[in-house]
């Protein structure tokens, strides 16, 4: 099985990225849980892969639109009720990301897709596909982040209780 090189960066956020090499049988779920650590997150929330052509300019607006959803199977459960109603569409049937294997997704070089992390707090990040073909490392264990740059901001903002009126 071939090694897909995908960067991951933090939208909104210049410079913060990881690059996570992972195999084409692993899913969606588990990209997650490699972003997940690569970024130092703590406190697990539901997610969402946002997949279009290559041909898409891929927003979040147009994810919404023109994109192929895989989520957290609970997301799933809840019937994607946070995009309910966009712009007066129906949303677009989603696909559990724990079982959605990379390779399903016949991704290609510099596509660009998108991951949500955290509906709430909205952790947006920009995934670019670097290479779709390399060997494996028997050293590592995939998925593994094999670069990063940037430090990983807080998972939840500092609040001052004097702001808050306590």
């Amino acid at each position: 099985m071939s090694i897909i090189k995908l960067k991951v960066a933090l939208d909104g956020r210049r410079g913060t990225w990881r690059r996570i090499a992972i195999r084409g049988d692993q899913t969606l779920g588990d990209l997650h849980g490699a972003i997940y650590h690569a970024f130092d997150r703590y406190d697990e929330h539901l997610y969402t892969f946002y997949v279009a052509p290559k041909t898409v300019k891929l927003t979040r607006r147009t994810a919404h639109e023109m994109a192929a959803k895989y989520s957290h199977p609970q997301a799933l459960d809840a019937g994607g009720f946070w995009d309910a109603g966009f712009d007066g569409r129906k949303p677009p049937r989603e696909k559990n990301a724990e079982k959605s294997t990379i390779a399903s997704l016949r991704l290609s070089v510099g596509q660009v897709f998108l991951y949500l992390f955290d509906f709430g707090d909205e952790w947006w990040h920009v995934i670019s596909v670097e290479q779709t073909d390399a060997e494996a490392d028997a050293a590592l264990r995939y998925p593994a982040v094999i670069a990063k740059r940037g430090e990983s901001p807080a998972q939840y903002a500092e609040y001052d209780e004097e702001d808050e009126g306590v």
